[in-house]
């Protein structure tokens, strides 16, 4: 969310910053509601004070026998009393709408975020490792032999319905494998915090992290209340939701594999073949709660966490820096993590890392004291992909795949395979 107090004070800089966003003019709505709001809670103020004012003219004019005073005097409390509930009911209205305003516009990029209108802006920041050069014609992940048997679309159509699979057999094992390579990683080596957290959570969590007001058809929700979270970031960003904690808490940084939810409900048409896009899914997320002077070193530092679990993996990326038309809706920077897949001859996402600077910490009003003593101030939270387990295992299964339909695997995986380095023809661990 934003900050009243500096809208008011850089109205235009406020503007310049939201028409990077597509959004323009919308300082001028703000302050009238901010001004109506302020402007009632002063009138307020104003009638409490000619109520009290009244309250001890009161009995003084009982104590004279004044009864045409007394009798005036006591009308006029009366008055102002509803005055003041009145002004004060209309002062809420406005904060409360005011507020639902700031919690549906988006955060404020950064500057080097480049502008533009959709992915093909998007920038080139490096790429790791080469695209093998195959003397046969790559297929998709569900296409491969060695595969198909087990991932079975129709059988999860029928139990759930479309964007949905059903792994078994080595192919879910690997896909197990992944996600315990990708949290023992994160854990052992980045020093990350395991944690395990729910996967319902209530409207405040939604509303704290930006999924809800706007989003909320992205979302699946119980008919209870409770929402299916569409990543893990709902839940670990919230640890801190209303928290003020001392300077010494901070870094906070977690890590889970959890799984995930999302309704998809912008993508009709897309990617509808194959398991690239799904309702539930797993993904080892990571989060980060920092002091504000340490997020841009985080930013760096969470990317670098998930650029090395696709090198490990042997996996040929892309990174780049997503432009104004493409980030979503609570970054000020993100850069996507794009793997090669050879079987669409095209990078594809794998991983998000944005921070947020304190906008999320707004939302769900979490702060921290100063080392000096100083007032405290909102926290900054980051989070990103440390992977998609789903995506993944796709980027294994196709840059793996050989001329025969089998699969080589990457070294990194085979202890948590029993030893065995390949994926045969027939679906058999070898």
């Amino acid at each position: 969310m934003h900050d009243i107090r500096a809208i008011r004070e850089t109205p235009d800089a406020f503007d310049a910053a939201m028409a990077r966003r597509g959004l323009s003019g919308l300082s001028s709505e703000i302050l009238a509601l901010d001004e109506a709001r302020r402007g009632c809670i002063q009138k307020a103020e104003e009638a409490k004070a000619e109520a009290n004012k009244a309250s001890k003219e009161v009995g003084a004019a009982k104590g004279r026998g004044d009864e045409a005073e007394f009798e005036r005097l006591r009308a006029l409390v009366a008055a102002k009393k509803d005055e003041i509930a009145g002004l004060n009911d209309l002062a809420k209205a406005k904060d409360a709408e005011l507020t639902d305003l700031l919690m549906g516009l988006p955060n404020i990029v950064h500057d080097d975020v480049p502008d533009g209108a959709d992915e093909a802006d998007n920038v080139e920041v490096r790429r790791w490792g080469t695209p093998r050069d195959l003397d046969f014609d790559p297929v998709e992940h569900y296409e491969l032999p060695s595969v198909a048997p087990a991932m079975d679309f129709e059988t999860a159509a029928r139990l759930s319905g479309s964007r949905f699979v059903v792994l078994s057999g080595t192919v879910a094992r690997l896909h197990r494998a992944l996600a315990q390579f990708m949290m023992d990683t994160h854990v052992d080596k980045n020093g990350l915090t395991e944690t395990w957290t729910p996967v319902l959570v209530r409207d405040e969590m939604m509303y704290g992290t930006g999924q809800l007001p706007k989003f909320g058809e992205d979302s699946y929700r119980t008919t209870d209340g409770w929402w299916l979270v569409p990543t893990a970031e709902v839940t670990l960003t919230n640890i801190v939701n209303g928290m003020t904690v001392e300077a010494d808490y901070l870094p906070r940084r977690y890590v889970a594999h959890t799984q995930c939810f999302r309704s998809e409900a912008g993508s009709a048409g897309r990617d509808t073949a194959g398991m690239l896009r799904q309702h539930q899914f797993e993904k080892v997320e990571m989060v980060s709660v920092v002091h504000p002077d340490a997020s841009e070193d985080e930013q760096a530092r969470m990317t670098r966490c998930a650029e090395g679990i696709l090198e490990a993996l042997e996996l040929p990326y892309r990174t780049v820096n997503l432009c104004t038309g493409d980030i979503g809706f609570g970054a000020k920077r993100t850069y996507d993590i794009e793997v090669w897949l050879p079987g669409q001859n095209q990078y594809r996402e794998i991983s998000s890392v944005s921070t947020c600077g304190d906008f999320q910490a707004r939302r769900m009003n979490a702060r921290f004291k100063p080392a000096d003593g100083g007032k405290p101030a909102f926290l900054h939270t980051l989070n990103g992909s440390g992977l998609a387990v789903g995506r993944a295992l796709i980027a294994v299964l196709e840059n793996g795949q050989q001329a025969d339909g089998s699969v080589d695997l990457p070294a990194v995986l085979h202890p948590y395979l029993g030893g065995k380095s390949r994926l045969a023809r027939d679906g058999s661990l070898q």
